[in-house]
């Protein structure tokens, strides 16, 4: 058991490192400032600044001595509707010239950008292009559990097998991003619903549990910078997710140990294993006094995008 207790802080760690593009050994030094408006809301990769130049009228790149020092905005774009109606449809030419994969999984949602959750929306763009822009994405992930002869059981998800990302993986019992228009409780309550046929009435009850935050790299250079608003669920003992539309193809309700192997393997989406590992430090299943390296971990989950 201690073998395997080691094993589990090393994956939790090893989980903490690929998920922090602010640290050493990421791309973060290659990649331009995006701005808009005069203020910074993401991060392009060298390639897709490349793809943008194309586009002059809407993404201008001001040149320092030798290179580029940002991709910007056109500043002639100056209101939510032209900018969003912009760069849609910069997205949509990229999208028809199949020149980046992240547009191959196109869903015609929309996320609002801006430089805070709490600011004004500047634009709005595809949820799968955001990767490109690097621009700051949220969502709303749920740690369902329930209780069963005194020990703690938690539900977990298996992806679909026809996802276009992370296929056939673990994740929590419900989650999503939060597309432009929606609030935070909102679509919580929506993803419960779609994913696991969670009814309304005991969805609202899910408590809110705080945020985690992180910024990654995707296979394809894509930036993922995310918080992701986090909510904990008592459900009864009785109650069996239900498979709903189709993005999960089964539910596993398993112990805790279970669950501490499951997050630091392959066999788990990322970003969700963050929501997992935060549940277990807040529910006091991992111990300062057990964990030396507690305080990382607590770090790790809440990374300035």
């Amino acid at each position: 058991m201690a073998a395997a207790g080691c094993a589990e802080r090393v994956r939790d760690r090893e989980l903490l490192g690929r998920m922090n593009f602010h640290g050493a050994g990421s791309s973060k030094a290659l990649c331009l400032p995006f701005m808009v408006a005069g203020q910074q809301v993401g991060y392009v990769p060298q390639a897709v600044a490349s793809c943008l130049q194309q586009y002059p009228a809407v993404f201008s790149m001001p040149r320092g001595d030798e290179a580029p020092t940002c991709v910007e905005l056109s500043m002639q774009l100056v209101s939510y509707e032209p900018r969003t109606a912009a760069v849609q449809g910069v997205l949509k030419e990229l999208r028809s010239q199949q020149a980046l994969p992240c547009l191959k999984e196109w869903r015609e949602e929309v996320m609002y950008v801006m430089p805070c959750f709490c600011d004004t929306p500047l634009f709005s763009m595809e949820c799968a292009a955001t990767p490109l822009l690097g621009v700051k994405c949220y969502g709303a992930s749920l740690n369902g559990y329930t209780w069963r002869n005194g020990q703690m059981y938690m539900w977990l998800a298996r992806r679909a097998p026809n996802k276009p990302t992370y296929p056939g993986l673990l994740d929590n019992l419900a989650a999503g991003g939060i597309t432009s228009g929606l609030g935070v409780r909102e679509t919580l309550v929506k993803e419960c619903q779609e994913e696991a046929c969670i009814p309304t009435s005991l969805a609202t009850l899910a408590k809110a549990a705080g945020t985690i935050s992180y910024t990654y790299e995707d296979a394809h250079g894509g930036i993922h910078a995310e918080c992701r608003f986090v909510f904990d669920l008592e459900l009864p003992e009785d109650f069996v997710p239900q498979v709903g539309d189709g993005e999960v193809q089964e539910f596993y309700l398993c112990s805790l140990e279970q669950v501490k192997e499951a997050i630091g393997s392959s066999d788990f989406k990322p970003n969700r294993a963050m929501v997992v590992l935060d549940f277990l430090i807040r529910h006091s299943y991992i111990q300062p006094d057990e964990e030396p390296h507690y305080a990382e971990l607590v770090e790790g989950l809440h990374r300035a995008l």
